[in-house]
This record gives C-alpha cells, sequence and structure tokens, in this order.
C-alpha cells in the first residue's frame, strides 16, 4: 500500500479498492485472531479496559500493600504442599514471615494487615504428614 491515491479519484472509493483487494490476495486471512470472536464484546464499555487488559498480561496488580501482602502468604501457603524439600518448605515461609514482620513493625497504608508470621515448624510438621514421612 505505498501507492499514492490517483488524482481525481475520491479517497474513499481509493481505500475501498485497496481493501478489496488485500481481501482478494488474502492478506487479511493471515491476522493473528483471524476468525476468533472478539474478547470481552458482550461486556460493558470501560474506558480503562486496556489499561486493566495491559496488567493482566504482564500479571501487574495493583492491590493496596496489605493486602498484596496478605495474598502472597496464601499464595505462599498453598505451594507448600508443592514443595518437594522441607529446605524449600522453609525458605518460603521464613521470606513471607520477614515481610510480614517488617510491616507489622512499620503498618502500610491501606487496611489492616491483621497477620501473625507463619509458625515455620507446624507448618513443616503439616507438610511432612501430607507426604506420610514423619
Amino acid at each position: 500500500m505505498t501507492e499514492r491515491k490517483p488524482v481525481g479519484v475520491s479517497f474513499e472509493s481509493w481505500v475501498d479498492k485497496q481493501i478489496r483487494e488485500a481481501e482478494q490476495r488474502g492478506d487479511f486471512s493471515q491476522l493473528p485472531g483471524f476468525g476468533k470472536p472478539l474478547p470481552d464484546i458482550d461486556r460493558p464499555y470501560d474506558e480503562t479496559w486496556w489499561i486493566k487488559a495491559k496488567m493482566q498480561r504482564e500479571g501487574v496488580s495493583m492491590l493496596p500493600p496489605a493486602l498484596a501482602l496478605r495474598k502472597e502468604a496464601e499464595d505462599t501457603r498453598a505451594a507448600v504442599s508443592e514443595a518437594r524439600s522441607e529446605t524449600e518448605v522453609r525458605r518460603m515461609l521464613a521470606a513471607v514471615n520477614e515481610k510480614i514482620e517488617a510491616a507489622i513493625r512499620r503498618p502500610p497504608l491501606g487496611p489492616l494487615l491483621n497477620m501473625q508470621p507463619f509458625d515455620i515448624d507446624a507448618v513443616v510438621e503439616e507438610w511432612r504428614a501430607e507426604r506420610g514421612s514423619a
């Protein structure tokens, strides 16, 4: 589409011709998402849809710090059952405990934290019990 619009041809008809020729060549059939429905087409319009979509694609969260720490603690607690060794369990819990203790010393903005550090030995015992190794 590097050619220029000929003199005397209306812009609209020239563009229509370019599109028609591209369709005939099959230029549009190779585009990503061809033939797939538009995602979220039935949702109400949101002016910040593109920001939310980019944040979701990149895994960015905009939770207040206290809620983000609660979520991290929940995710870590859930991930403990997938840990392969006791050392890994202790490392994961120690990292979260460090953040919880820092948040207790200097409360973050937002809602109250209302958390206590994990009892690492108790969680390790639960982990061992899940595995059947005591």
